[in-house]
C-alpha cells in the first residue's frame, strides 16, 4: 500500500468549515454509515465520473463501481478529488475531498480516520423534495470581534406554497451566534447573471467572457479546471512544487473588452480544506491563553485589523489579484476567503485602464493548501443595478418549538446561540410574487460569529506565533510542516 494510502483519511460529511482533530474510527463506531456513500470521482486528467447507486467502494488502492450499470474500476493514484454524499431523514450533502486529504484505504468508505471541522453553520434550502446544503456562511469569524455579513447564493431553494423554508444546523464541537438571517431576492431579465460582490451588492451582467488560458508556475494547463464551476477544482496539496516552492502561480488570460477601462472578475473559489484547518492550529498556538487572546479581539479594532491585513499580506484568507500592465504586475483587487466545502461566485471590479492590446491578464499568487479554485469569468464594467426585494423571516423555530425570530430580524445584540451540535431551526420566508419574463436569484444575507471550543492547556508558542506574524511565508511553511506530520510519506 501507498505512503499516499496510509495517510490517506475522509471527512465524515458532519465536517465542514475547518477541522479540528483526527480520530480513527471504525465502521462500528460510526452513526448511521450506511448514510455515506461515494458518488462519484474527479479524475486527475479532468474527466468527472458519477457511480450508480449504492455508491462506490475502496481497496487495493482502487475505486470501483458501476457506472451507467457498466463495472468501472480507477487506480487512487489516478484521482483528484472524491465526492461523497450524506443523506439525513429529510437533508442531503455532497462535498469534494482531495485525495491526499480524503481517501479512504480499508475496504470501504467509512473505516478510515475522520477530521472534523470546525467552523461556521450549515444551511439548508428545501428545493420542494428534501433540504439540499446551500451555504455555510461566515467562516473565519471566530469571535465576536470579527463578527460579520455573509452573502450566499441560494441555488437548490425553491417556492412551496409560497413559502421558502431554510434549516440552520450545528454539526460541530462550537457554539455558533447568528444575528441575522433574511433573504435578497432578485429579479431581472432573462439573458443576464446576478453576482454579489463580498459586501453584497448585487448586480448583473451580461456578454461574460470566459477563460482563453490558464496556467500554473510549471506551466500546467489548467483551463479545463478553471473554465466552468462543476466538480472540477483545482486545490494543490500542503506540499512543495518541484522547484520546492511553497507558493503557486496562476495567470488568467482573458480577451480584453474593446475600450473597457473597468471589468468584474467572477470568481467561483474558496478556502482550501488545509488553510481551514490552520486557522485554528494558529490560534492553538496561544496554548491555554487562546480563549482570552480571542476575548481580547472583542474590543480591540486594531488587532482585528492586523489579523486582516496578514491574512491578505500572506495571502492566506485574502488573495491580492495583480493586473499584468506596462509596467509590470500590480494589484487591483482580492478574492475573499469562504467555503471551504461550499465556494460562492464573488463579483470583484478591477481597474484595468493601464493595460495596453488586446489580452488581459491576470495573476494569483496562492500558497499551496490555503486556495480552493473552480472557475473565472469576466464581464465588462462594473455590471448593472438589479430591483432586489429584501425578504425577513417569518417564522423561526428551533427543533423544540422555540421561537427565534426576532433574534434573526436585525443585526443587534441579540443572536440565536447554538452551543449543541445538535442545534437545528427551521426558518421560513414568504415568497415576493414573481415577475413576468423574469429570472430569479435568491440570496441568503446572514450575520454571526461562532466560539471554538479550545481545549488546549498547553503553554503558549510565542516564538512560532511571532515567526508566522511576521516572516513572510512562515504561515504556509507551518501548515506545510503540519501536514507533513499528520500524513509523512505523502507524496504530490
Amino acid at each position: 500500500m501507498t505512503a499516499m494510502l496510509l495517510t490517506a483519511v475522509l471527512f465524515l460529511l458532519a465536517s465542514g468549515c475547518k477541522v479540528s482533530k483526527v480520530q480513527k474510527l471504525d465502521v462500528s463506531q460510526v452513526q448511521q454509515p450506511q448514510r455515506e456513500r461515494l458518488v462519484g470521482i474527479t479524475t486527475k486528467a479532468g474527466a468527472e465520473v458519477s457511480f450508480d447507486r449504492p455508491g462506490g467502494t475502496i481497496s487495493q488502492e482502487k475505486i470501483e463501481a458501476r457506472v451507467k450499470a457498466a463495472p468501472y474500476s480507477i487506480a487512487l493514484q489516478d484521482v483528484q478529488r472524491l465526492w461523497v454524499e450524506r443523506q439525513g431523514t429529510s437533508a442531503s450533502r455532497t462535498i469534494g475531498l482531495t485525495v491526499l486529504i480524503a481517501a479512504a484505504a480499508f475496504g470501504t468508505l467509512l473505516t478510515v480516520a475522520l477530521l472534523t471541522k470546525q467552523s461556521c453553520p450549515f444551511v439548508y434550502s428545501w428545493d420542494g423534495t428534501r433540504y439540499v446544503f446551500d451555504a455555510e456562511p461566515y467562516g473565519g469569524a471566530i469571535t465576536r470581534g470579527l463578527e460579520r455579513d455573509d452573502y450566499s447564493e441560494l441555488e437548490h431553494l425553491r417556492a412551496e406554497n409560497g413559502v421558502y423554508r431554510l434549516l440552520l444546523t450545528n454539526e460541530v464541537d462550537e457554539t455558533q451566534y447568528t444575528n441575522l438571517m433574511e433573504l435578497l431576492v432578485a429579479d431581472y431579465a432573462r439573458g443576464s447573471r446576478v453576482v454579489s460582490d463580498e459586501h453584497g451588492a448585487l448586480r448583473t451582467y451580461t456578454q461574460i467572457q470566459q477563460l482563453s488560458a490558464a496556467r500554473d508556475r510549471y506551466g500546467n494547463d489548467l483551463l479545463p479546471w478553471l473554465l466552468a464551476t462543476d466538480r472540477k477544482i483545482w486545490e494543490p496539496d500542503t506540499v512543495a512544487g518541484p522547484d520546492g516552492s511553497l507558493r503557486q502561480e496562476v495567470v488568467l488570460t482573458f480577451p480584453k473588452p474593446e475600450n473597457a477601462t473597468q471589468v468584474t472578475l467572477i470568481a467561483n473559489a474558496a478556502t482550501g480544506l488545509w488553510g481551514s484547518y490552520m486557522i485554528k492550529r494558529i490560534v492553538e498556538l496561544h496554548g491555554r491563553d487562546s480563549a482570552a487572546w480571542l476575548a481580547s479581539l472583542d474590543s480591540d479594532p486594531a488587532g482585528q485589523q492586523a489579523i486582516h491585513a496578514w491574512g491578505e499580506r500572506e495571502g492566506t484568507y485574502r488573495l491580492p489579484i495583480e493586473v499584468e500592465e506596462a509596467a509590470g504586475w500590480v494589484v487591483r483587487g482580492a478574492l475573499p476567503n469562504g467555503g471551504p466545502l461550499l465556494a460562492e461566485d464573488r463579483a470583484i471590479v478591477l481597474d484595468v485602464s493601464r493595460v495596453r492590446g488586446s489580452q488581459l491578464r491576470l495573476r494569483l499568487r496562492p500558497p499551496v493548501g490555503f486556495w480552493a479554485f473552480n472557475s473565472f469569468a469576466l464581464a465588462s464594467g462594473a455590471g448593472e443595478a438589479v430591483s432586489v426585494v429584501r425578504v425577513a423571516a417569518s417564522s423561526a423555530r428551533t427543533a423544540d418549538g422555540r421561537d427565534i425570530r426576532s433574534d434573526l430580524a436585525t443585526t443587534d445584540n441579540r443572536y440565536y446561540p447554538m452551543p449543541d451540535n445538535t442545534d437545528q431551526a427551521e426558518i421560513t420566508f414568504r415568497a415576493p410574487a414573481a415577475k413576468a419574463g423574469q429570472e430569479r436569484t435568491v440570496f441568503l444575507h446572514s450575520r454571526g460569529w461562532y466560539q471554538l471550543h479550545l481545549r488546549n492547556k498547553d503553554a503558549p508558542d510565542p516564538v512560532t506565533l511571532s515567526k508566522i506574524l511576521t516572516v513572510p511565508g512562515a504561515a504556509v511553511q507551518f501548515a506545510a510542516d503540519r501536514f507533513a506530520e499528520w500524513g509523512p510519506g505523502v507524496r504530490r
